[in-house]
């Protein structure tokens, strides 16, 4: 399908915000074929070449304060989307944009659900959004190594899964020998590129992997399992687990103890053979060991019961005495000191759920507890998924949150192997390294990897990073195959809010997002009449629910025909999703 141009004055989006998100919407925006105007103060000019090759209009000023929206010709836009830094200005330009026109569809990007649901009540139901709720899904699919995607197309449940071609005898043959009529999403050749959407009687053979998407009943028929059944949670033994909280105990930090009983121990064998060997009691009999043993105690702990003393020994063992009880009960105090600094901490780490750490084995390891990071805890916990957060910022908003769902959190460097051991890192099931910082996150995850040695290949470490194309750097060059885009994924949730498609999921396969989407056949529109063999090779058609009721036709033949008022349940790359929608918008003759 050629790409088609907007036409008329009322065709353009304009997009508020530049900031990570907002960047892949424009592009998502421009490769459908939509005409785009970005409205943001980018002072610093980060973005202009890029606009600047897709032709795209900027407008250096501040959305929230109205001159911007003014000057991008607000009055004839189709729709607005509103993903500027702050939540304050996104709210503000949300408002403003109403004050001028409360018939335009505006897409709100808002990480509050308690502004956002107020929001709601003024911009109407699905405009409000937030890209790391949309995202976190994708990425705790990756952690869990789930081979299932489940999507729900009207009242019927589908799901994607990933398998293997059978191997008979080592024959190729076509996808629908293998599969029959399950929509083939993606086919992963053993020596070769990914290959999107391709037809049923695409070459298949041993050693590919695919991805096929059908209903629950069809999976099962050919042998797939559409269930996300986990392994079971392994444990660890007592002892196990008291020989860690012992080392990690002087890992933290409580190293000064150990020295401490160690001088006692000392002092009191030293001081054992000297009274063994040199005091005299009055009779001139040398004391026993034990009785030597019983006299440093009660000398050092000064509670001096009156059977021995120093009064009638010779002066050095006066001296000797006198540096006994001081040594001893200076030691002594300390260690006291220390151990109820140790009890108190371990109150305050059972309280915190730090007590549960050395305890862990098939745990996920959450690295950054910002607003993805928070969302992908409590889906795993949601799953009854072990987890522990690694967090560098003791004043995290998000702390308590997570500590109310009884989520251990350690406050350290994730980059050091220090607080890998504290992590328990090697036993460790997954990785998600999910902070703010995209540099940050490259190089904790290749620390991650540095610690995980021999189990690299086996414990699945994802990424978050922000550009897709440094995304496949990634995995060209380190090696790492779950890397995950938090723009990518969320954009077209909000470009097709923008746009009226009525997006269902996004996920990954491989390092390919797909988007799967309802699309609403418009009459007149340019998809009315149109046969499913004349879409986009990338797109496929998984259902189709006629306008005039009846049951969900699936899957549709290749020669059926769309009509106005109809649903199609589409998936594919997100650009091929779009353009679909794109031609059904703007083709009306």
């Amino acid at each position: 399908m050629e790409r088609l141009s907007a036409k008329g004055p009322d065709e353009h989006v304009i997009v508020c915000g530049l900031h990570g998100v907002g960047v892949r919407i424009v592009e998502l925006l421009h490769s459908s074929g939509t005409q785009v105007t970005v409205v943001d103060d980018d002072s610093m000019g980060r973005h202009d070449r890029l606009l600047a090759t897709m032709g795209v209009r900027h407008i250096k000023s501040r959305a929230y304060r109205g001159e911007g929206l003014l000057e991008a010709d607000l009055h004839h836009a189709l729709a607005v989307v509103c993903v500027e830094v702050d939540d304050i200005h996104t709210l503000e330009s949300a408002l403003r944009i109403r004050e001028i026109r409360d018939d335009l569809r505006v897409v709100v990007q808002l990480a509050n659900p308690a502004v956002g649901g107020a929001l709601v009540r003024v911009t109407g139901p699905g405009s409000v959004l937030d890209a790391a709720a949309l995202a976190a899904p994708s990425f705790v699919e990756a952690c869990l190594g789930q081979p299932v995607h489940e999507i729900r197309f009207a009242e019927t449940l589908f799901a994607v899964v990933r398998t293997e071609v059978p191997d008979t005898d080592g024959h190729h043959s076509t996808f629908r020998a293998f599969f029959g009529d399950l929509a083939p999403v993606a086919v992963m050749p053993a020596n070769g590129e990914l290959v999107q959407c391709p037809g049923r009687d695409h070459m298949v053979g041993p050693g590919d992997r695919v991805a096929v998407l059908g209903t629950i009943e069809e999976l099962l028929r050919f042998g797939l399992d559409a269930g996300k059944a986990d392994r079971p949670l392994r444990r660890i033994g007592f002892f196990t687990r008291v020989s860690r909280q012992m080392k990690t105990a002087f890992e933290q930090g409580n190293k000064g103890l150990a020295v401490v009983v160690g001088a006692i121990a000392l002092l009191i064998a030293l001081s054992t053979v000297l009274l063994h060997v040199f005091y005299r009691t009055d009779n001139a009999h040398h004391l026993t060991l034990l009785s030597s043993v019983y006299f440093t105690i009660e000398t050092i702990a000064s509670v001096g019961f009156g059977d021995y003393s120093f009064a009638v020994q010779d002066a050095w063992m006066k001296v000797f005495g006198i540096g006994l009880i001081f040594i001893g009960v200076t030691l002594l105090s300390t260690a006291f000191a220390l151990f109820t600094n140790i009890l108190v901490s371990r109150r305050i780490e059972q309280s915190l759920g730090r007590r549960e750490v050395p305890g862990m084995v098939d745990h996920v390891v959450v690295v950054g507890l910002g607003a993805v990071g928070i969302r992908v805890v409590e889906l795993l916990v949601e799953q009854d998924q072990r987890v522990i957060v690694i967090e560098r910022d003791s004043t995290n908003r998000y702390l308590n949150q997570a500590r109310s769902l009884r989520v251990p959190v350690i406050i350290a460097d994730a980059t050091l192997p220090q607080t890998h051991r504290l992590a328990n890192l090697h036993d460790a099931r997954a990785v998600a390294v999910l902070t703010s910082a995209e540099m940050t996150n490259i190089e904790t995850a290749l620390a991650v990897r540095e610690s995980l040695g021999a189990r690299w290949h086996d414990v699945p470490v994802v990424v978050r990073v922000f550009d897709r194309e440094l995304a496949r750097m990634m995995e060209q060059s380190f090696g790492f195959q779950n890397v995950r885009s938090t723009s990518a994924l969320a954009a077209p949730w909000f470009v097709g809010a923008a746009l009226g498609l009525d997006v269902l999921s996004t996920f990954y396969v491989d390092q390919q997002p797909f988007l799967v989407g309802k699309v609403t056949i418009k009459e007149g529109g340019g998809l009315e009449g149109l046969a499913m063999a004349d879409l986009s090779a990338n797109t496929r058609v998984i259902a189709l629910q006629r306008s005039n009721g009846g049951d969900l036709e699936h899957p549709p033949r290749r020669g059926t025909r769309f009509a106005g008022g109809d649903e199609a349940y589409v998936v594919g790359p997100y650009e091929e999703i779009l353009r679909v929608l794109h031609h059904d918008r703007t083709l009306r003759n």
